[in-house]
């Protein structure tokens, strides 16, 4: 099966299947299914955009609306997970998983799905410490504290997970495992982002649970995102000493959707490079005499079936049982277990094509009619794609528990709301000096790479917090201008062995090039990172100052605030 694996989408569905259909084209092949590692933006509607713990001037509308409402369809089967750039009131939604627009489906906050054979389970949000233990307490509208807390992983998804046993052949990720990159070419990756080092050496730089995750299941490939850089690497397992061969993970992460920037692979049968994008080769087999349809994982569904008890929608740290507790610890399925569940499902694990809309969708031609008005967050919605996953496996669903604890019956409603609410605006009352002040907590950004931040900002968002006074400018429509496809003549292909920053041993990278090429030692592509990285402050003189956003992303510190 042919799969295309993009970094952080930020919105750009269109340019991202423009790629992928001038591949299908040129090359005569078929993509049958493109994952995304998460910042997919489903914004629905401007309502959608002040729900994303982004800058105004960074929430720009794009093209996801354009599916959701209909007036295009994603050409290929998409998957994708959330980052920390999502409109979370939409995701929230759908805790389970289901489908966002048609032909795209959001995996949840974990879940784990089926395609022909190849299990692919998943990850959304990034790890912050401070709220690991919660329960999924937050909703909509959202306060500027759980705007970013409400995508921060926890605890309970971490444990389900843990509870697989049968093997995975795909795990996403929005963040990297802790230390992932011991296994790759950490040099080349400190030349590329010199700023990662301090991390790397602390042993901050990545995700703790993540890292948990990738020991425990030993997936055959692991994709994630975050953090704007390309990065493979070849991670092996211990064995059994019978064992002839260890068992290894590739991971790949990749950047973002952006001229000359590496955010799209596929597994293409040779090289490529189509809007300045490299594609390589990554063979995934699958059961052929099997359709290539998405189908619930019934191991999965066991436990979330066996877990439902532990689901908490408090705020309070909420612990999971371990070993030597009182009550159940180990919740992987018995086989008696999981024919329960396949009775709930009479067999049939198909996902079924039950999208429904929950609000409007954007409408470019009113657009100028907000521009003196300052657009609400909605309200908190059920969707019933998820009341008829709970329904019928017989679990509970997390929103619809916040809002009857909230005794807000006008929230509890699985339909629709009406257009007035849709579009519900108050009146915008500029300051003396014409301009909106507000306060954004930057420790969650991961735009590393914007280049019109001051000096001055930088300190603040190094500490955590970025207080910002900017004129006020209605969201637009977020377009790219990209050059025209062309084609490479040279491999890319490199060989490369791991070289570890800190405390793993070196290991060797023998069929680490096979799984990725690199590409970034080339003249023409360290060019284009340059471009990418130096933006406006090309022409200024000095020493280039790097932004120290990702350095804030891991402190274990209640640093939100």
């Amino acid at each position: 099966m042919k799969v295309a694996i993009e970094g952080c989408a930020h919105g750009e569905l269109e340019k991202i299947y423009e790629a992928i259909d001038h591949l299908q084209i040129k090359e005569g092949v078929k993509v049958d299914l493109l994952i995304c590692c998460g910042d997919f933006q489903a914004t629905r509607n401007l309502q959608d955009l002040r729900c994303m713990a982004v800058p105004i001037k960074y929430q720009q509308i794009c093209t996801f609306y354009k599916y959701y409402s209909g007036e295009k369809t994603a050409p290929v089967l998409t998957i994708f997970i959330g980052g920390n750039h999502e409109a979370s009131n939409y995701l929230q939604e759908l805790p389970f998983g289901g489908w966002v627009a048609p032909n795209i489906y959001y995996l949840g906050y974990a879940g784990v799905v089926n395609i022909a054979g190849i299990k692919i389970a998943g990850l959304s949000g990034i790890y912050k410490f401070h709220d690991f233990l919660k329960g999924h307490y937050e909703k909509a509208p959202y306060t500027e504290e759980s705007k970013r807390s409400v995508y921060h992983i926890r605890n309970i998804e971490v444990f389900r997970l843990k509870q697989l046993q049968k093997p995975v052949d795909i795990f996403i990720s929005h963040d990297w495992p802790s230390g992932v990159y011991n296994y790759g070419n950490a040099d080349k990756l400190l030349r590329k982002k010199p700023y990662f080092e301090k991390d790397m050496h602390s042993d901050r730089l990545g995700s703790k649970p993540c890292e948990e995750l990738l020991w425990k299941l030993k997936p055959s490939y692991w994709f994630a995102a975050h953090l704007h850089v390309k990065f493979a690497a070849l991670v092996p397992h211990e064995e059994n000493e019978d064992d002839v061969e260890k068992k290894k993970t590739k991971f790949l992460a990749l950047d973002k959707c952006l001229p000359r920037r590496q955010f799209l692979q596929a597994n293409v049968f040779c090289l490529h490079k189509v809007l300045n994008k490299k594609f390589l080769i990554i063979d995934i087999p699958h059961d052929e005499e099997k359709d290539l349809k998405l189908e619930y994982d019934l191991e999965w569904l066991t436990i979330l079936f066996n877990t439902n008890h532990l689901m908490s929608i408090k705020k309070s740290n909420q612990y999971m049982p371990g070993e030597g507790h009182d009550s159940r610890w180990n919740f992987t399925p018995t086989p008696e277990e999981e024919e329960l569940v396949q009775q709930k499902f009479n067999g049939d694990f198909t996902v079924p094509i039950n999208f429904s809309p929950t609000a409007e969708a954007y409408d470019a031609s009113r657009e100028a009619s907000l521009h003196h008005s300052v657009v609400c967050q909605p309200k908190a919605c059920i969707n019933p794609q998820t009341t008829e996953f709970c329904k019928r496996l017989g679990i509970d669903d997390p929103m619809a528990l916040i809002l009857a604890a909230s005794n807000d019956e006008t929230d509890l409603q699985t339909t629709p709301r009406h257009p007035q609410d849709w579009n519900r605006v108050i009146s915008y009352s500029p300051n003396r000096s014409g301009e909106v002040s507000f306060i954004s907590t930057n420790d969650d950004e991961d735009d590393d790479d914007e280049d019109d931040v001051s000096s001055d900002d930088q300190k603040n968002i190094s500490s955590g917090t970025a207080e910002r006074s900017l004129s006020f400018s209605p969201p637009a429509l977020g377009r790219l201008s990209l050059p025209s496809p062309r084609n490479i003549s040279k491999s890319i292909f490199e060989e490369e062995e791991p070289t570890p920053a800190c405390k793993r041993a070196s290991t060797e990278g023998s069929g680490l090039s096979s799984f990725i090429g690199e590409g970034g030692e080339t003249k023409e592509s360290d060019q284009g990172q340059k471009a990418g990285d130096s933006g406006a402050n090309s022409s200024k003189s000095g020493p280039k100052k790097f932004k120290r956003r990702n350095e804030s992303l891991y402190v274990e510190a209640d640093d939100d605030n």
